[in-house]
C-alpha cells in the first residue's frame, strides 16, 4: 500500500495544478485520473478544444466575409469541418502531454482507475481491468469536476441531441441547430457552427443571455450574434426534445405560455453543468452532497472531514477552470502552513465569442439591489483608431465606480481581446484602484485598451476624450 502526504482524485485543472503546488512545497504527492489523458474537462473536452474551434471557424468566417474588404482575395472557399476536429485533436494531446511532463518533472505518481474511498485516510483506485489498488494519504483534495446538465425532457441521446462533448466532434456541418440555453457554452459552441453557415436558434429561459452577467453585456451580445445570424427565443421553457430520425423536435412554452414547436438537425443541450461524485463513496468517509449535489466547504476549502478538501466545480461558486487553480493552489499553500489568498469578487469570467465578453466585480444590477452608490463610465468599441484598423468595432467597455470612494467595483467589456483586456482591471481591483487612477495611467496607442482608459475617464467626470 502506497502512502502520500496528499493524494488529489482527478485531473483537471483544479486538481493538475494542486498537486503541482504540493509537490513544489515538499510534499509526497499522487493524482488519480480515470481517463486515460490528464486534463479533465477543460483540457479534453471543455476549454481547451472548444477554443481551437472557435479560432478554426473565426479564421474561416473573416476569410470568407472580410478578406476582400482587406485586399485580399479568396476563391474556391470552403469548410473542412474533419481537418478542424483533426486540429483540434493534435491541440488537446499536445496540451495534455504537457501535463503528463508537468507531473513526471514534480515527481508526482500517476494512478490511472476510478478513486473512492475506503475511510477518510484511504482511497481504492480500480483500473480499467478491475484491479484494485489501495493509497493511504494525510490527507485528500476532491477535484473531480463536473460534467454536462440537463433537466426531464431534454434528455441527451449523443445522436441528434447532443452535448458539448458531442459538439466537438461532429461528423457534419449541421443545416439547422437548436441550442437550449443562452450561456456561454451554448453561444461559444453556437459560434462555432454559425461561422461554417450552419443556423442558430436559441431557446432560453431567462429573458435574456448570459443572464449571469452585467445586462449591457447581454444586449451588446444580442446585437452582435443576430448580424451573425443567430435567432433567438427568450422567455422560453422546453417541455420536451425529440429525436426524429433526421431531425430533432423541440416544444417549448413562450411567455405567454403557449406551446411552440422548432425544428432541426441537431439540438444541442447547454443549460450548465453539474458537480460530478459519482463512485467516490462519500460516505465511507462521512461526507454527503448537499441538494446541489456539491461537496460542502468552509472558507478554507476544508469538508465536514477535516483532512479532506475540495476544490473546483465540485464545490460551490463559478464553474471556471481558473478558479479550480487558483482553489487547488490555496489548499496546497494551506496545507503548507502557509496564509493563502483569494478573492472570489475578483474572479473573470470570459465568453469565446467574437467580440469576447468578459466581466469582473459587480454588476450594475447587483450593487442596485444592494443599494451601493455608484457611478458608470463607458467607451464604445468603434471609436477606437486600433478597432476601425482590424474591422473590429462591435462592443464597449463599462466601469462601475463608487460614487463616494471612486473605487472601481466592477467592469464589463464585450470587445476584441476582452480575455486579455479584463485583467488590467483584475490587476486594478486587487489593488483597490480609483477610476482616476486608470484614467491617470498611460497606454499605448492605437491599442484596443484605450478603451478602458476611455471608461474610466467617462466614469470620472465625463471626461473621455475620443466620444
Amino acid at each position: 500500500m502506497s502512502s502520500y502526504d496528499v493524494v488529489i482524485i482527478g485531473s483537471g485543472p483544479g486538481g493538475y495544478v494542486a498537486a503541482i503546488r504540493c509537490a513544489q512545497l515538499g510534499m509526497k504527492t499522487a493524482i488519480i485520473e480515470k481517463y486515460n489523458t490528464l486534463g479533465g474537462t477543460c483540457l479534453n473536452v471543455g476549454c481547451i478544444p472548444s477554443k481551437a474551434l472557435l479560432d478554426s471557424s473565426e479564421h474561416y468566417h473573416n476569410a470568407l466575409h472580410n478578406f476582400d474588404e482587406h485586399g485580399i482575395e479568396v476563391t474556391g472557399l470552403k469548410p473542412n469541418l474533419q481537418q478542424m476536429i483533426n486540429r483540434k485533436n493534435d491541440v488537446v494531446s499536445q496540451t495534455c502531454a504537457g501535463v503528463k511532463f508537468l507531473m513526471d518533472k514534480n515527481k508526482i505518481d500517476v494512478h490511472a482507475g476510478v478513486g473512492s474511498f475506503k475511510d477518510k485516510n484511504t482511497i481504492e483506485v480500480k483500473d480499467g481491468k478491475g484491479k484494485t489498488s489501495s493509497l493511504t494519504s494525510k490527507n485528500v483534495i476532491i477535484a473531480t469536476g463536473s460534467k454536462p446538465n440537463y433537466f426531464p425532457g431534454m434528455e441527451p441521446d449523443k445522436k441528434r441531441i447532443i452535448t458539448s462533448t458531442e459538439a466537438l466532434k461532429l461528423k457534419e456541418i449541421p443545416k439547422k441547430m437548436l441550442v437550449i440555453g443562452g450561456g456561454v457554452i451554448g453561444l461559444e459552441l453556437g459560434s462555432v457552427y454559425a461561422r461554417l453557415g450552419s443556423e442558430i436558434e436559441v431557446i432560453e429561459f431567462a429573458p435574456t443571455i448570459i443572464p449571469t452577467m452585467d445586462g449591457t453585456l447581454g444586449k451588446e451580445l444580442t446585437k452582435v450574434l443576430k448580424k451573425e445570424g443567430f435567432k433567438f427565443n427568450l422567455d422560453h421553457r422546453v417541455q420536451k426534445v425529440e429525436n426524429k430520425g433526421k431531425s430533432v423536435v423541440l416544444t417549448a412554452l413562450n411567455k405567454k405560455g403557449e406551446e411552440v414547436t422548432f425544428e432541426a438537425d441537431y439540438c444541442l443541450v447547454a443549460v450548465g453543468r453539474k458537480p460530478y461524485t459519482e463512485g467516490l463513496n462519500l460516505e465511507a468517509a462521512g461526507l454527503s452532497v448537499n441538494q446541489r449535489g456539491q461537496v460542502d466547504v468552509n472558507d478554507h476549502l476544508q469538508t465536514s472531514v477535516p483532512n479532506i478538501y475540495a476544490i473546483g466545480d465540485v464545490v460551490r461558486g463559478a464553474m471556471l477552470a481558473h478558479k479550480a487553480e487558483e482553489e487547488g493552489v490555496y489548499v496546497a499553500e494551506l496545507l503548507a502552513g502557509q496564509k493563502p489568498h483569494l478573492n472570489y469578487n475578483l474572479i473573470p469570467g470570459v465568453v469565446y465569442t467574437w467580440p469576447e465578453v468578459a466581466a469582473v466585480g459587480k454588476t450594475e444590477e447587483e450593487l442596485k439591489a444592494a443599494g451601493v452608490d455608484y457611478k458608470v463610465g463607458s467607451f464604445p468599441i468603434k471609436a477606437l483608431g486600433r478597432a476601425r484598423a482590424s474591422m473590429d468595432t462591435a462592443g464597449l467597455i463599462k466601469i462601475l465606480a463608487s460614487a463616494e470612494t471612486d473605487e472601481v467595483l466592477g467592469v464589463h467589456m464585450i470587445a476584441p481581446r476582452a480575455a486579455d483586456l479584463i485583467m488590467e482591471a483584475v490587476t486594478a481591483m486587487e489593488y483597490r484602484a480609483s477610476a482616476e487612477d486608470i484614467a491617470r495611467i498611460c497606454h499605448p496607442h492605437p491599442t484596443y485598451s484605450e478603451a478602458v482608459k476611455e471608461a474610466a475617464l467617462d466614469a470620472t467626470e465625463k471626461r473621455a476624450l475620443h466620444v
